[in-house]
């Protein structure tokens, strides 16, 4: 039977007052004409009932309401593991079922949150990818909030980085990371030289979290895969050198052919136009072969001092382009050919990117014992797969192209005991750096 908390109270009120009246009565009986006796003892006899009564009521409530205090704050904490009971069948046991039903929704999705949590947590502790999130604190730089195993290996060999500063960590890291890091934006960078050498696509994005400006970092590890990739694309090289000499030595046999058949015949007339023909493909065939051999035979460098202003100058005859900041007036120490053609290919590259002519830039400058040579551009930009094999040799996008442009910088930069660096800019575009040691 259902009994509201109204109910309850309004019988035990008019029980009291009842009681009151009775013991009124007869205390009246017992001592007429004295009604200020009568009032006094009916006080004495009522008000100690009617509290013991009341309190017997209450009290019950009251423990529910301090039981509900501590569960409230136990969700508060995150504890959803409380329940309580209610033996009436009012109100209250209406109040507690609902707050039952709600920590019983609370758990179930505490105890999906902790799955998914783990699961994800798995899923980012196992991938290769490095993965850094970095929260900006003032007055100390920016701190690990998270780093998965990746990570850790990479960066401190296994120790955990949470709570670690990011230029601490930065201090024993590679200069290759610590500059890719510098520059800002995505891009792929190499570390370690010869044989030990590794790439890297460095990913990075910014957002807010509980109100603090965070930093998510990605370092994918590349070096296997452009390792397969290289095996394709020389098969692919393999598959376009055969193409071309049997397009050419083809119609060379059937002419050499022709050739001899006419001699023989006698009919000398059309000997000029064959060897014509034939002396075509063969300079069509020996330029073909040259572009690659220029590329596989690249000489070593012959260093000798050339002033900035000279070869920007020789530069602007040949493709347009503007020089943002000041030359360095300290001349640099390389191959002059060399370089002045894997500018050439840079600025030329930036014009094909879709680039107004305006908007290529050169800039030169000395960043510690490093020269720092730019080519920028507000073209289409690369996407992160073109980023990726950018600089293997034969890669291109381009239906016309062979793929050599950014190859052969790279090995004139590699040369120099440089390195090439590719990044998308904000805004569009992109820049590439060479970084060349500063003699």
């Amino acid at each position: 039977m259902r009994l509201s908390l109204v109910t309850r109270f309004s019988a035990l009120v008019g029980t009291l007052l009842a009681v009151g009246i009775l013991i009124a009565l007869a205390l009246d009986h017992y001592f007429p004409g004295r009604p200020l006796l009568v009032f006094a003892l009916c006080l004495a006899c009522v008000v100690p009932t009617a509290i013991i009564t009341v309190r017997s009521q209450v009290q019950p409530i009251l423990s529910l309401f301090r039981a509900l205090e501590g569960t409230v704050t136990s969700y508060r904490d995150g504890d959803f593991s409380f329940s309580l009971h209610w033996p009436q069948n009012d109100e209250l046991a209406d109040l507690i079922a609902a707050h039952n039903a709600l920590g019983h929704v609370l758990r179930e999705q505490r105890r999906d949150l902790v799955q998914r949590e783990l699961l994800l947590d798995t899923m980012v502790q196992n991938t290769p990818v490095a993965m850094l999130l970095l929260a900006d604190a003032p007055q100390r730089g920016a701190a690990v909030v998270y780093a998965n195993l990746a990570a850790r290996q990479l960066l401190a060999d296994g120790r955990k980085l949470e709570g670690h500063r990011l230029d601490a960590l930065l201090a024993e890291a590679s200069p290759a990371l610590k500059e890719a890091l510098a520059r800002g934006g995505d891009g792929l960078f190499t570390a370690g030289e010869g044989e030990e050498e590794e790439v890297y696509h460095l990913a990075r994005s910014h957002f807010s979290l509980n109100g603090r400006r965070h930093e998510l970092l990605l370092l994918r590890h590349l070096t296997a895969e452009l390792r397969r990739q290289e095996v394709q694309t020389w098969k692919k090289v393999i598959r376009v050198i055969s193409h071309e000499l049997n397009n050419s030595l083809a119609p060379l046999a059937s002419l050499a052919h022709s050739g001899a058949e006419l001699v023989r015949r006698g009919q000398t007339e059309r000997l000029p136009q064959i060897l014509e023909t034939i002396g075509e493909r063969t300079r069509h065939l020996e330029s073909f072969i040259l572009g690659y051999a220029r590329f596989a035979k690249l000489p070593s460098p012959r260093l000798q001092r050339c002033p900035w202003p000279a070869l920007v100058a020789r530069l602007g005859t040949q493709v347009a382009f503007r020089v943002t900041g000041e030359l360095t007036e300290e001349a640099a120490q390389f191959d002059t050919a060399q370089m002045e053609q894997a500018l050439l290919n840079l600025l030329k590259n930036a014009h094909e990117s879709g680039s107004r002519p305006e908007d290529v830039e050169l800039q030169v400058r000395r960043v510690q014992d490093m020269l720092r040579i730019d080519v920028f551009d507000r073209g289409s930009g690369m996407s992160e797969a073109v980023l990726t094999n950018a600089l293997v040799p034969f890669y291109s996008t381009k239906r016309s192209g062979t793929g050599l442009g950014l190859a052969l910088v790279r090995e004139i930069a590699e040369a120099h005991g440089g390195r090439v660096l590719l990044a998308n800019r904000e805004g569009g575009g992109l820049v590439v750096t060479l970084l060349l040691p500063a003699t």
